[in-house]
């Protein structure tokens, strides 16, 4: 076994769009920092592989429904 297998039993890592900006926007009920809502946000850790790669592939599209001034508040 190599320095670079995980043993087993080791947790899988998650996939996140998480970047510890946690603000929602109250307009859109999505988080100011990843564009989720927050109901995925909660259940993040519960959701398939693949229904977090959905909801990832819906973030960029996501973020047009927060107002521009609202976003430039974090750069």
């Amino acid at each position: 076994m190599s320095d670079a297998t995980p043993p087993s039993g080791s947790p899988k890592s998650i996939a996140t769009p998480c970047i510890k900006v946690c603000v929602v926007d109250g307009e859109s009920g999505l988080c100011m920092g990843c564009y989720r809502q927050l109901s995925e946000v909660a259940g993040w850790a519960r959701l398939t592989d693949e229904a977090r790669a959905q909801i990832m592939a819906q973030l960029r599209a996501r973020r047009s429904q927060i107002r521009p001034e609202k976003l430039a508040m974090f750069g």
